[in-house]
């Protein structure tokens, strides 16, 4: 029996014997050869990047096994308290511990040429004092300092939306980010990112 935990237009993640399974949608309007192509690609490669996050030490979900003919990889419920709701409510000294420690996990990634592709708190479960990056699904490897600028820039954007209520928290989470090998040079290109959100913005 499965227990649809969340139901996207993507996938579906649902509860099997404690495992969480993340299974991509079949859309019926798309050719067959299409479709399969659109659902197996980012199965493949999402299961790819937890592999490598597990073994350069990031705190990921383990993974199982990615399954190409139901498009679905099983891996492991991380269950604790989701980033999103909970890391306002936090007393400060914790709530700066865990910004910091985003930082650090963050450098990680990137210094290993992982790019999250949404990194927001919506996709962090704090465990046991760890925090876990989680859906990688729109994740990708890439050199490139402005992709991991921009996954900064989309970290910030959501820090300022969903937690405003502590100005600092990007500033903390840069302070864990220090420890990255490219921090002046990623820190620089988002300023550029940001410059031209402003200017589309004015425009």
């Amino acid at each position: 029996m499965k227990k649809i935990l969340y139901s996207g237009a993507e996938a579906h993640l649902y509860l099997e014997k404690d495992r969480l399974v993340k299974e991509r949608i079949s859309k019926g309007y798309r050719h067959e050869f299409i479709d399969n192509a659109k659902r197996k690609y980012p199965t493949r490669k999402e299961f790819k990047i937890l592999l490598k996050g597990k073994k350069i030490g990031m705190d990921v979900p383990e993974v199982f096994e990615v399954d190409d003919k139901e498009m679905k990889v099983v891996m492991e419920f991380v269950k604790g308290d989701l980033l999103k709701e909970t890391l306002d409510n936090y007393s400060k000294k914790k709530r700066e511990e865990v910004c910091k420690k985003i930082g650090i996990q963050v450098a990680k990634m990137h210094d290993n040429q992982i790019i999250h592709g949404d990194l927001t708190t919506s996709n962090m479960i704090l465990k046991e004092e760890k925090v876990f990056f989680i859906d990688f699904g729109l994740g990708f490897i890439s050199h490139k300092i402005e992709d991991k600028a921009v996954d900064l820039h989309l970290l910030r954007q959501a820090m300022e939306s969903k937690h405003f209520k502590y100005e600092n928290n990007f500033e903390l989470v840069l302070k864990g980010y220090k420890k990255s090998s490219n921090f002046k040079e990623t820190l620089e290109r988002l300023e550029k990112v940001e410059q031209r959100g402003r200017y589309k913005r004015k425009a």
